[in-house]
């Protein structure tokens, strides 16, 4: 790697870190995306100038990512929202490519229907990345957060199919619709065969390895960092789709339960290694997008002077081709709700109708991000391949003006549709946590006092046979006595469901903030006495260091649960 290079993933990585503060300097009210967008253009207006490969993009970018998405994705409901996820990422997709297709040769007739396809295509995957920054911490429905990231799933790899095969038709001016459709089954059922297939094999080897004593942390860790790559890799060897083998290989894993069969470290580490890898790669993409911004924009304005039209016109363009895919989108969501009323009426099931302002939250979430731009970067260039793409500089740009408006639309509207939902108190994830935190400190209480009862039957048995050894029965009365008290406290600290969900909910809220917060005054006064302890020479830095590991697990477990909190209540 030459010094230029190292310098640039340095400054790109430090850009990182300047998006997270300025982020948190405007108080969230800006989407980290859009902050990074802007460093990025800004990067590139001083002189920074990185290129976009777009197959070394979709390799190194798309396999860890949709691999974490994919494993923090519910498997109960995805089973449940299967239909609604499904319709979204492959059905609106075909759908959105024709008819937004259709829609830009009517409006542009020079610009042929094949050409017109490809931009569409490029067009329909959805990056509920920006999405997944507005609604962080906001009481927005489960279901709806469920239904984003499961479509964000697999709508990239129906989409880019369907790419593949418009591009192609474009270049060659032949298309078969049967050999498309037999074309997109084999692809994507060949993906996702793969995939399952390959993460079969890959838990069968981990669970031999871990039979056998090879369950170092660091080894363990590298291996789950390495599997997406590889699955994707295999795939896309044999011409099936590499995303639809990332996601359903997670599946498999998940469903398959290794990842608890792992040491607790190896977990702890894994969790930490991926959650620092999607930050940083999603922080990336857009960086990257902002960077190519410029480049695209000259290159806008010499696509309107060539064809002697204004940049007003194209500009008109292309608000005109998001508003055609966002009117596709909340049409499609429609269909999807009115369809699902109508099998809940012939099975004669209840059904709730979502609020209008879902519907809308839920349109203007189809933002589209770095995989389009690499789809579109992808095509044929003229002095590059001999068989360039017409109209290549055309989709392009475009396709990039729809990007940034799509981001900007969403950050405008979808804080706005929040505010005005009705708010639900009900949450169902609080209050399947209560139930499931209820369950485990019931569960210990049992085991505490089954072990009290028997110490006390063998206190009384060694009083009988003058024992002199009662004395450790003693001991271990008063340490049971002292574990079932705490954990009759934190039973107690649980809301009943006697009262009402809204007063439970804030109530429980409420009361679990203070304690938090608590917690960690208490924690940052421990670190200072222990700090004030070395600086004593009372103990020795390796002490301050066991210490504070013990410190920062339990401070990581607080956190952890004061960033499950919702910022509004």
């Amino acid at each position: 790697m030459s010094m230029s290079e190292a310098e640039t993933i340095l400054i790109l990585l430090a850009m990182i870190v300047i998006s997270s503060l300025a982020v948190r300097a405007l108080s969230n009210r800006v989407p980290a995306p859009l902050v990074q967008i802007f460093l990025g253009i800004v990067a590139a207006l001083c002189g920074l100038h990185v290129g976009l490969k777009p197959s070394l993009f979709m390799l190194v970018f798309l396999p860890p990512l949709l691999f974490t998405d994919a494993f923090r994705m519910p498997l109960r409901e995805f089973s449940e929202l299967r239909s609604v996820i499904l319709f979204l990422a492959f059905g609106l997709v075909v759908i959105s490519t024709v008819l937004c297709g259709y829609a830009i040769h009517w409006m542009i007739p020079a610009v042929s229907l094949a050409v017109c396809f490809t931009l569409a295509a490029a067009l329909s995957p959805t990056d509920t990345v920006a999405v997944s920054s507005l609604i962080a911490g906001r009481r927005v429905s489960e279901r709806l957060i469920h239904i984003l990231n499961g479509e964000a799933l697999f709508n990239d790899a129906s989409g880019l199919v369907c790419f593949h095969f418009a591009m192609i038709a474009a270049m060659t001016g032949e298309f078969s619709y049967r050999h498309a459709f037999s074309s997109f089954l084999l692809v994507s059922f060949g993906g996702l065969a793969i995939g399952a297939g390959l993460a079969w094999i890959a838990v069968r080897a981990e669970r031999i390895l871990l039979r056998r004593g090879f369950d170092d942390p660091l080894m363990q860790v590298l291996m789950i960092v390495l599997l997406p790559f590889g699955i994707y890799a295999a795939a896309e060897t044999v011409h099936a789709s590499g995303i639809l083998a990332a996601v359903s290989g997670c599946m498999v894993i998940k469903l398959t339960g290794v990842s608890d069969e792992a040491a607790t470290s190896t977990r702890l580490q894994a969790s930490t290694v991926l959650d620092t890898v999607s930050y940083v790669f999603n922080a990336l993409i857009f960086l990257l997008l902002g960077l190519q911004l410029p480049w695209l924009l000259n290159a806008g304005v010499e696509l309107a002077q060539e064809h002697s039209a204004h940049f007003w016109q194209l500009s008109l363009l292309v608000a005109s081709v998001y508003a055609i895919m966002f009117v596709i989108r909340f049409c499609g969501i429609w269909i999807s709700v009115i369809r699902r009323w109508a099998v809940a009426r012939m099975s004669h099931r209840a059904f709730a109708f979502p609020h209008f302002l879902e519907i809308v939250l839920l349109a203007f979430s189809g933002v589209r991000g770095a995989v389009t731009l690499a789809a579109v970067l992808s095509l044929p260039a003229l002095g590059i391949d001999p068989q360039a793409f017409p109209e290549r500089s055309f989709v392009i740009t475009v396709a990039t003006g729809v990007i940034v408006l799509s981001l900007v639309m969403a950050a405008i509207a979808i804080p706005l549709c929040i505010r005005f939902l009705p708010r639900d108190m009900s949450d169902k994830h609080a209050q399947e946590e209560s139930l499931a935190r209820q369950r485990l400190l019931q569960a210990t209480l049992q085991l505490l006092h089954n072990e009290q009862s028997r110490a006390e039957k063998d206190r009384s048995e060694a009083i009988d046979n003058a024992n002199n050894n009662h004395g450790n029965e003693d001991m271990r009365l008063e340490v049971l006595g002292r574990l079932l008290q705490t954990y009759e406290n934190r039973l107690s600290q649980i809301d009943g469901p006697t009262q009402s969900p809204v007063l439970t909910r804030t109530t429980a809220l409420r009361r679990e903030r203070i304690e938090l917060a608590l917690r960690l005054i208490v924690l940052r006064l421990q670190r200072q006495t222990l700090h004030a302890l070395v600086d004593a020479r009372d103990i020795n830095d390796q002490t301050e260091w066991d210490i504070q590991r013990e410190l920062d697990y339990e401070e990581q477990v607080i956190r952890s649960r004061v960033q499950r909190l919702p910022q509004d209540i």
